[in-house]
């Protein structure tokens, strides 16, 4: 599904954009994938296992996501560059269909410039637009109280865990725990 643009000001006066990716994302897009990789310990995938995103890949991708109706990926640019990505996907099952899962990265050089806020803002919104959706939920990793910290404020709360989830390369084993915030759909 695609998104109209979205100007606002970060905290340092630098202006930034939401919007859905094109494929003129594509080549800052995969520096941010290895980028993000690689600043902290809190991301699914370690730089090395980027290799497997191409030029090619992440074009299709975008166009899936843009055309599909249970999907959305928004890109946050910033001086022409990718910044943050996030996401939202919405169950289509029968039994799971008021459910969608959220997903959110941003560089470190842009953190605490709002643009965190200003994507939940957005992926809770396309959330209450969608008939029936009733919760969002999205997981973290043991550790990382900066995200913690940020899906507290936009209303999420921890609902499980699943103990030693991850494994770093020294062997250390974390948690993963699942959050879920609740939606108030704009026909409720």
């Amino acid at each position: 599904m695609r998104m109209e643009e979205i100007w606002f000001a970060l905290k340092d006066g630098r202006r930034a954009l939401l919007r859905s990716p094109k494929e003129e994302d594509v080549k800052s897009a995969l520096d941010y994938l290895y980028v993000s990789a690689g600043e902290t310990e809190f991301i699914l995938r370690y730089p090395e296992e980027c290799g497997k995103y191409t030029a090619e890949s992440e074009k299709l991708l975008f166009e899936q996501k843009n055309a599909s109706p249970d999907e959305a990926m928004i890109v946050c640019i910033v001086e022409d560059k990718v910044v943050g990505m996030c996401g939202i996907s919405f169950f289509k099952g029968i039994k799971t269909q008021h459910r969608a899962v959220v997903d959110i990265a941003i560089l470190r050089a842009f953190w605490n410039q709002g643009i965190g806020t200003r994507m939940f803002q957005e992926l809770i919104r396309l959330a209450e637009n969608r008939a029936g959706v009733m919760q969002l939920e999205l997981d973290f990793v043991e550790g990382n109280t900066r995200a913690r910290n940020l899906y507290e404020k936009m209303g999420f709360r921890i609902t499980g865990v699943r103990p030693n989830a991850i494994r770093l390369k020294d062997g250390t084993l974390l948690n993963e725990y699942m959050m879920m915030r609740e939606i108030h759909t704009v026909s409720d």
